[in-house]
């Protein structure tokens, strides 16, 4: 290789050494094309509805949305609220995992609030959840700082359950609809043996241990009454004022008094209903979906709760929305996502799918869906009754529910005198309030 040639190869490379310095340069320098969204997984804790109902939902939004991805986990609802509180709780202080999204009950947030995210206002404000979802969830998802702290993906309530038949017997079609009237129905359908048992009840209530919902009707006696149970700071209960007394009273007297319909000595509500010697009861439509799923051949109907004559309608409401952890890490999209499933069109297809495998699916939470609701015989009720639901925010429900349960049989079996139960009753209860929803 000659001079020249070297020379010349050196300056080439020089020219491309610069070049590269150059190109290097101005990429650097050139704004940044688009990346590809960070991955992200929310956890969601359900119950209720299995993976192939949930799974052509979260499918949809994860193609919408890329880089979010979300892995659903069916619950068991046994022993679900204490599970999940004690996650919350330790997910503040140690690496305890817990879900994005969790289901809490309507009565659970004095409890729960301190441990969720609350709901962020550029994702739905106060003014459109309002109008969006029925007042009772207003109530009871609006946190003590006035935050919202869940949305409710259906809406769910106590209501009469009846055996059309042994109605028909008796000359109704349905139950009546004021309290005094449907009492007399309850009286009529309420047979006894040679020995003065009842052999056919004509309503299930004045228990406890055997009728299903008996803290819920105690409740609904409650807002009937017009009983101001919860102060405002939902940390304590007031049992012992006139008005409290006089429903708890009303209560317990329809499986003591000389026109029992009830007694103690009866099988759970529920059982004796499949047997068809129960004329009425009182539950939810998943109590309804249960005597379906029996496969025990009885025609029964669902009707809204009597109300006093004198009374403004009022129903009590019992139901589940969806909540965003507080120590989530993505607790913005897991808002997005709760949004999107609380749609019209997320909402009727849950409802489709999970009917594939029983009856019918949750009733729907939207106030703009309430004529679809009452298109369909076993949602026609609560869809009629919605507007008007209301409930407590107890907080602890599952220990004011036990503790309740023992006044009634204490009152109702035992004969301890109202007033003295009621006030260690409601002493119990604040004692564990105080603690629970400070």
């Amino acid at each position: 290789m000659d001079q020249k040639q070297k020379k010349l190869i050196i300056i080439l490379s020089i020219v491309a050494g610069v070049l590269l310095v150059i190109a290097i340069a101005l990429a650097l320098m050139l704004p940044s094309s688009p990346s590809t969204p960070e991955s992200v997984e929310l956890t969601y804790w359900g119950f209720w509805e299995d993976e192939d109902t949930m799974h052509p939902i979260l499918e949809k939004y994860e193609a919408e949305n890329p880089g979010i991805k979300i892995k659903y986990s069916l619950q068991p609802l046994r022993n679900y609220e204490s599970r999940v509180y004690t996650r919350l709780t330790q997910s503040l202080e140690t690496d305890e995992p817990v879900a994005d999204i969790v289901m809490i009950h309507n009565s659970w947030l004095p409890k729960f609030e301190s441990y969720l995210s609350p709901l962020p206002s550029t994702i739905m404000d106060k003014e459109t959840y309002s109008k969006e979802f029925y007042p009772t969830a207003i109530d009871d998802f609006t946190g003590r700082d006035e935050q919202l702290y869940a949305i409710p993906m259906q809406i769910d309530g106590l209501m009469v359950i009846y055996n059309k038949k042994l109605l028909a017997q008796a000359g109704y079609s349905t139950p009546p609809t004021d309290w005094d009237s449907f009492m007399e129905a309850a009286y009529l359908l309420t047979k006894r043996d040679a020995t003065e048992k009842i052999s056919q009840s004509g309503l299930a209530i004045g228990t406890a241990r055997n009728i299903t919902h008996a803290t819920d009707i105690l409740s609904y006696f409650f807002l009937q009454n017009k009983a101001e149970i919860m102060n405002e700071e939902r940390n304590a209960v007031n049992l012992t004022s006139e008005r409290a007394v006089i429903a708890f009273d009303t209560y317990t007297s329809f499986a003591s008094s000389e026109q029992a319909t009830w007694a103690a000595y009866l099988p759970n509500d529920v059982t004796l209903f499949q047997r068809g010697e129960l004329a009425m009861m009182f539950g939810t439509t998943w109590r309804a979906l249960d005597i379906i799923a029996s496969g025990v051949e009885i025609e029964f109907g669902l009707a809204p709760m009597p109300i006093l004559p004198t009374n403004e309608q009022v129903y009590y409401s019992t139901y589940w929305a969806h909540a965003v952890s507080k120590t989530s890490q993505n607790s913005d999209e897991a808002w997005k996502f709760l949004k999107f499933l609380s749609e019209p069109e997320q909402q009727r297809r849950i409802h489709q799918n999970s009917a594939k495998t029983r009856t019918f699916g949750e009733p729907y939470s939207r106030v703009s869906m309430n004529e679809e609701l009452k298109s369909e015989d076993y949602t026609t009720t609560i869809a009629l009754m919605a507007p008007y639901m209301k409930s407590w925010q107890m907080g602890e429900q599952e220990y004011v529910d036990e503790v309740l349960r023992e006044a009634i049989t204490e009152v109702a079996e035992n004969k301890r005198n109202i007033s003295s139960i009621l006030r260690e009753t409601e002493e119990q209860i604040n004692e564990r309030l105080a603690i629970s929803n400070k």
